[in-house]
C-alpha cells in the first residue's frame, strides 16, 4: 500500500519528545562531510543482502536513501536505508532479526510514522524502519531521484550541507541540530521535485 499524495504533502512535524528511547549508539559519528565514494553503492548492497536474509518476506522493500544513494554528491560515510516491513508495530519480527545481523536498536517514534531506527556499525549504517503506507519514506526516494537528476540542486545540497557541518561542529551540537540547519534547503527542493512530479503548481 503506497501512500496518497495528499499524505506525502502533508509532512508530519518531527517532535523530538516523541523519542521513546532504546539504547544509545556505541560509536558516536562526526559530523564531517566527505567527498562522494564511489564504493557506497556496493556497501548498500552488501548491507542489503544481510538485512533481506535476516528478514525474509517479513522485507517488503529496502531502499538506498540519503546522501550516498546520489551519485556525485558528498555526505557523512554513513549509508542511510529504509527498510519497509509488514507491520512495523510488530516488533518480534523483525527486532531480533536485525540484531542478530548486527544492527543495533536505538529507538521508536510512536507519533513519527511509528519510525524505528537502528544503527550498522562496520560499516557505518543507518537504518529506518517504517509501515507499508509511510509518507516519510516515499519523500526520501523523491528526494533522491531529485537530486539525482538534478545538478543546480545537488549542488545547493552539497553547499548547505558543507556550511551546515562546519557550523554544527563549531557550536557542538548534535545531529539534529545539523538536519534543522538543513530542512529550509530540503523543504525548497521537495517543493520543486513535487512540481515536476505534478503533485504541486
Amino acid at each position: 500500500m503506497a501512500p496518497s499524495v495528499e499524505d506525502i504533502l502533508n509532512k508530519v512535524p518531527y517532535d523530538p519528545e516523541g523519542v521513546q528511547r532504546v539504547a544509545h549508539r556505541r560509536v558516536k559519528n562526526p559530523i564531517e562531510i566527505v567527498e562522494p565514494d564511489p564504493s557506497w553503492p556496493k556497501t548498500f548492497e552488501l548491507l542489503k543482502t544481510r538485512i533481506i536474509s535476516a528478514l525474509g518476506p517479513t522485507a517488503v522493500s529496502l531502499e538506498h536513501v540519503g546522501s550516498t544513494s546520489v551519485p556525485g554528491l558528498p555526505a557523512k560515510p554513513i549509508i542511510d536505508m529504509d527498510l519497509i516491513v509488514e507491520d512495523v508495530l510488530d516488533e518480534a519480527a523483525y527486532v531480533p532479526q536485525l540484531e542478530a545481523a548486527g544492527f543495533h536498536f536505538l529507538l521508536r517514534e510512536p507519533g513519527w510514522h511509528q519510525h524505528r531506527f537502528f544503527c550498522g556499525y562496520e560499516p557505518s549504517a543507518n537504518l529506518h524502519v517504517w509501515g507499508q503506507d509511510c509518507s516519510e519514506a516515499a519523500r526520501h526516494k523523491i528526494f533522491r531521484d531529485w537530486l539525482s537528476k538534478t545538478p543546480a540542486d545537488r549542488e545547493l545540497y552539497a553547499t548547505m550541507k558543507r556550511e551546515a557541518s562546519a557550523a554544527s561542529r563549531k557550536a557542538n551540537e548534535s545531529m539534529d541540530e545539523y538536519t534543522e540547519r538543513k530542512n529550509d534547503c530540503v523543504r525548497q527542493i521537495l517543493e520543486r521535485a513535487y512540481r515536476d512530479l505534478g503533485y504541486i503548481q
